[in-house]
């Protein structure tokens, strides 16, 4: 396992050096007609600090570059100028969505390309089917997704509107900034356990609640009470994913040799046709600032073609070593 980046380590002000994600989407209520209801999909932007680990949810009306400069935008308004942006090299944020032609968010857009630019702000993007190596925003998101996607796609009957989905993203993330990210102290005299919250908003103590004495029912009055019941609904969901996940996780603790130049790999391809066994070669090794290497670009035929994918270690097995 490799070492933190140094951005995981300096000190500095919060959501200076972010992760983010784009998950969803969900049915939102846009307006009612006279046939019945009319209505659209909303998404949004998870964004991780990498060094408090508080997080902040941005809600979207489309995958589009346009509506991503205004989420963005709207988070450094509220937290601040942003230094280091990194993200999963997925088909959210890659140019190659053009050529789909799909309405994607495009980070190679020349609108977010001079936005970072004018910003002084740095994007890095892990290497593509590596998603352990944006463990810090993708634990977050994953956590979150499941329980939004069984609430809101599958168990809530009524349908949401933009309103009810923006605040409920604002109590998502207090019970996800709520949570300890330090050992609890066996002191008795400091109970105090330090949490993204604190680190936030230099307070202690429990962020109030008035919906002790509301029920499902009450999902179907006035709109505040139906954010409150799914907030109630998120919070059971995830205190109970989130307690079963604090165990201990086996790492990486034994190394290997290095991929070379020409060694032959099998990759473990996930979306191939049964009996195929796609095979390169590898073409230049990338290292880490340990000298280690983790991710290769790899040189494979494909339908009569020659091309090249950057793939971790993990999706390749060595078959010659040159």
């Amino acid at each position: 396992m490799a070492d933190l980046p140094v951005d995981r380590l300096t000190p500095g002000p919060p959501f200076s050096s972010v992760g983010l994600d784009v998950f969803g989407p969900w049915p939102v209520l846009t307006r009612k007609t006279r046939g019945g209801s009319a209505q659209s999909k909303r998404w949004a932007v998870l964004f991780t600090c990498l060094t408090t680990r508080a997080v902040h949810i941005e809600v979207i009306e489309d995958m589009s570059s346009s509506c991503f400069i205004n989420a963005l935008r709207r988070f450094v308004a509220l937290r601040g100028p942003v230094k280091l942006i990194r993200s999963d090299k997925g088909t959210n944020f890659i140019g190659a969505v053009n050529d789909l032609h799909v309405n994607a968010i495009n980070v190679e857009d020349n609108e977010v390309q001079t936005y970072l630019k004018n910003n002084r702000a740095t994007w890095l993007f892990n290497a593509p089917h590596a998603s352990h190596m944006g463990g810090v925003w993708e634990r977050a998101i994953g956590s979150a997704r499941r329980i939004l996607d069984s609430m809101l796609l599958q168990e809530v009957p009524k349908e949401l509107t933009h309103e009810v989905l923006v605040t409920l993203m604002a109590e998502v993330c207090t019970i996800l900034n709520s949570r300890p990210i330090t050992a609890l102290d066996a002191d008795p005299s400091s109970p105090m356990v330090l949490s993204p919250n604190i680190l936030l908003t230099q307070k202690q103590g429990e962020i109030g609640t008035f919906s002790d004495h509301l029920s499902i029912k009450d999902m179907y009055s006035a709109s505040w009470k139906h954010v409150q019941v799914l907030s109630d609904m998120f919070w059971k969901k995830w205190r109970t994913t989130y307690l079963d996940s604090l165990q201990k996780r086996h790492k990486w603790c034994t190394s290997k040799q290095n991929l070379k130049t020409g060694d032959v790999v099998l990759l473990r391809e996930k979306n191939v046709h049964r009996n195929l066994r796609p095979m390169g070669i590898v073409e230049r090794p990338i290292e880490s600032n340990d000298k280690m290497v983790r991710k290769s670009v790899i040189r494979v035929a494909k339908d009569g073609k020659v091309t090249t994918y950057t793939r971790p270690i993990l999706e390749m097995i060595l078959l010659l070593d040159q």
